[in-house]
């Protein structure tokens, strides 16, 4: 079944875009998980792999490039849940996508509050972009991280993990309602080239719950199995080994199914389908779907709340106000970084703070 509605525009020729192409032709209809895979991962052509795409002169802008109290209070975040933890030493410090490092920069300049803390740190960086790796190494290079392709590298013993808009570029599968019951969202490409989305003829079965049942025709619904995946092997480790994790991202906690995939290309919207490589793709986090999955694992989950809310308990009000003190002629920008990150019409409820422990602590800060 083609749904000519949600067919590509013209297709920009890129290396990827042939590559699809050819997988295709020779393959069929691949999946939209894989076609997102493909497109921000491919080892040689994928956009995280041959660019950065962070800042102004990228394709979007995260909260620590907002302004350095986002990284400054994760930084404290961490050290009050590593003290609840019992302080251990050594402790796994772990931040899933990076980015250019600003984040985990800002936090560790803030845990030298608590000296302990950062000294019992051992820092690891999960990232698979070898141009994201040279700009994390050049900006932490006093903190000495190792860095790996995925979180089961990091080595045994009670972590504390962060990942601040990760899950969101974990690939989806979408699903759609037709008048016989729900297929899956495919990819495929016309006669010209061009990229389209299709449906599988076969039904999935696998849709029985009382919210998609109830679901009108034509709803889509999304699923991130490698998200899902991440947080039960997470939420396994923590509940076993000790530790916590904050998962900072864009996302919905009502479980109900929508389409929420997009493309960002110069911080404007672009054609999900076109010029693979050459955009970001992303979808909005089920953070209902995360909660029960981690739950399953035998850990325990605190949040989510929206981001603002959570960035006003650990006290960004009063940090803006002190930076503000300390540099006058800088008050305006840093007051608009902090309503931008808290502001319900912002950032302050789009984002979601939830975290994930060992099942023996107690309320953390921020999310009770």
């Amino acid at each position: 079944m083609v749904n000519a509605a949600q067919a590509g525009g013209p297709l920009s020729r890129t290396a990827l875009a042939d590559h699809l192409l050819a997988l295709i032709r020779a393959q069929g209809p691949i999946s939209v998980a894989r076609f997102m895979a493909e497109a921000l991962g491919h080892p040689k052509h994928g956009y995280y792999i041959t660019r950065d795409p962070f800042g102004v002169a990228g394709d979007f802008v995260t909260a620590p490039e907002i302004s350095q109290m986002f990284g400054e209070l994760i930084g404290l975040w961490l050290a009050t849940v590593w003290q609840q933890m019992g302080a251990p030493s050594p402790v796994h410090l772990v931040e899933l996508g990076p980015g250019r490092g600003t984040l985990m920069v800002d936090a560790l300049r803030a845990a030298k509050l608590v000296p302990e803390f950062r000294n019992a740190i051992r820092l690891h960086l999960v990232e698979t972009s070898p141009t994201l790796r040279k700009a994390q190494a050049a900006a932490l290079s006093d903190a000495a991280p190792t860095w790996h392709n995925h979180v089961a590298g990091v080595p045994a013993g009670p972590m504390l993990l962060v990942a601040n808009e990760f899950f969101d570029a974990l690939p989806v599968r979408q699903y759609e309602r037709a008048p016989d019951g729900w297929h899956e969202r495919l990819v495929d490409a016309d006669g010209q080239g061009d990229f389209r989305f299709v449906l599988s003829p076969a039904r999935f079965d696998g849709s029985d719950s009382p919210v998609l049942s109830a679901a009108p025709l034509g709803a889509v619904w999304e699923t991130a199995p490698a998200g899902l995946a991440l947080a039960e092997e997470i939420a396994a480790r923590l509940a076993a080994q000790g530790g916590a994790a904050l998962l900072i991202d864009y996302g919905y906690t009502d479980g109900t199914p929508r389409a929420t995939l997009q493309a960002l290309r110069g911080h404007k919207a672009h054609p999900v389908l076109d010029a693979p490589g050459t955009a970001d793709l992303t979808a909005l986090v089920d953070f209902a779907a995360l909660a029960d999955t981690a739950r399953a694992a035998g850990a325990v989950v605190q949040g989510p709340v929206p981001q603002g809310t959570f960035l006003d308990a650990l006290g960004i009000g009063p940090r803006a106000a002190r930076l503000s003190a300390a540099a006058p002629a800088e008050a305006e920008a840093i007051e608009a970084a902090r309503w931008r990150l808290t502001h319900p019409d912002q950032m302050g409820s789009l984002f979601q703070a939830m975290a994930i422990t060992h099942p023996h602590y107690g309320p953390l800060p921020g999310l009770t």
